[in-house]
């Protein structure tokens, strides 16, 4: 079974992915683009986004 995470900004920009991923599985981190600040930053599981 999957659940929705979202993937929040470390650059505190407020900006977003949302992605899923097992319920068994460990929190996701991701380096990505975060268009607000022109680079590639740290994104971390935040809170679940509603479902």
């Amino acid at each position: 079974r999957r659940i929705i995470v979202r993937l929040v900004s470390t650059a505190l920009t407020g900006y977003f992915y949302t992605t899923t991923r097992l319920r068994t599985a460990p929190k996701l981190s991701f380096m990505k683009y975060d268009p607000k600040v022109r680079r590639h930053v740290l994104f971390m599981e935040g809170k679940r986004s509603s479902q």
